[in-house]
């Protein structure tokens, strides 16, 4: 992959900025190119140099995340929360009420590919779709509430809760039929 010259990574990330700001109080159908490059001080013509329209951006900025995110997850689980520190405030936007579903329903996807190979022994448990579900969503909660904490726990203490909690649940499933 070639490298990004310095302007334009300085002015996406001006871009990523302002964007997370103005989600934090407005759905993103509600944020239009001239308020978010009013905000942050670009001219809507660089804007466009960079993204075809709000949802172009956000879906690409999605995309590199969530290949950042499959790189890291392949090497080392506990990358998951020390990728979602580092990207603190753009998780906790996508996640939170002016989120975007795609982004949440993306992460739990990726959560569920993760998940799967703990719960092998149990696909053939009638009750198997309800435990997925059951244990994506809890950990889709345990992430959000995470990210909304004013001073987190690390990301490898959140790694130990989680993990704790996810064999709890796994010993108490019910056993194949």
């Amino acid at each position: 992959m070639e490298k990004m010259d310095r302007r334009v990574r300085k002015t996406r990330a001006l871009l990523l900025q302002g964007l997370v700001k103005m989600m934090e109080n407005h759905d993103i159908q509600d944020i239009s190119v001239k308020e978010l490059t009013e905000l942050v001080d670009i001219n809507r013509g660089t804007f466009y140099l960079h993204y075809d329209d709000i949802y172009d951006m956000l879906h690409k900025v999605e995309d590199e995340m969530f290949r950042e995110f499959n790189e890291i997850m392949e090497q080392e689980p506990l990358g998951f929360f020390r990728f979602l520190d580092r990207h603190r405030d753009l998780a906790r936007v996508m996640i939170g009420p002016h989120g975007d579903l795609t982004f949440v329903n993306r992460l739990k996807d990726q959560i569920k590919k993760r998940t799967l190979r703990f719960l092998e022994s149990a696909q053939s448990d009638a009750n198997y779709e309800y435990l997925c579900s059951f244990i994506i969503t809890g950990c889709v909660g345990v992430v959000e509430t995470w990210l909304k904490e004013v001073t987190p726990q690390s990301p490898e203490e959140m790694a130990g809760i989680l993990g704790t909690m996810l064999m709890r649940q796994l010993t108490f499933a019910p056993e194949p039929a």
